[in-house]
């Protein structure tokens, strides 16, 4: 997907909290760090500073593309620093493609889910925190990755077994739980119907 215009992250937000009210002290709290650092977007703001991610998604909708992430020794989406673009959706897009080696990855326009979480020191950088901003990204046919200097391994792994997987980090077992839920997943859509019909 080419942006055809400028990523407005507080239209996103509060876009996003309007769909899901319960992550609403989140939301406030990426608003207070845009509004209140220049430097957010950079890692020069020392404290925290937004990063996108992408939960990348298989053509089936059934599989998402998980990094056993180098620095940090846990699987992981797909995703990285902001480095200076305020384009959220389009660092996500970039950085799934980077770290899977696959070119054609489509990404899906609404803010998918935000997290903040700490970044423990490595060397001399110091603690921090990480607003990451999080989308879906679709592939196309291609579906074979190559695995880069920033993972251990890449794995295609079932979304449903994410969501119930107690190894894995709580916030991506959230947003598998979600894209479970939606009506882009093929059970997703069979959930909404049911429940419409009560």
């Amino acid at each position: 997907m080419q942006r055809t215009h400028d990523f407005d992250l507080d239209a996103a937000l509060q876009d996003f909290r309007r769909r899901h009210p319960l992550q609403s002290a989140t939301v406030d709290a990426f608003l207070a760090l845009s509004r209140e650092r220049d430097d957010a977007f950079s890692r020069a703001c020392r404290h925290g500073h937004f990063t996108g991610s992408a939960l990348v998604i298989d053509r089936s909708g059934t599989r998402a593309l998980l990094t056993h992430h180098r620095k940090l020794d846990r699987w992981l989406q797909l995703g990285g620093h902001a480095d200076g673009d305020r384009d959220l959706g389009a660092v996500a897009l970039k950085e799934a493609r980077e770290e899977s080696g696959i070119p054609e990855l489509t990404l899906e326009p609404d803010l998918f889910d935000i997290d903040v979480h700490d970044i423990p020191v490595r060397g001399e950088e110091a603690a921090h925190l990480h607003f990451d901003a999080r989308f879906v990204v679709r592939t196309g046919e291609e579906e074979a990755f190559v695995v880069g200097d920033e993972s251990h391994d890449l794995a295609w792994w079932d979304i449903a077994g994410i969501a119930r997987d107690p190894r894995i980090d709580a916030s991506l077992r959230r947003m598998a739980t979600r894209w479970l839920e939606s009506s882009q997943h093929p059970g997703g859509r069979v959930l909404q119907d049911r429940r419409k019909a009560r």
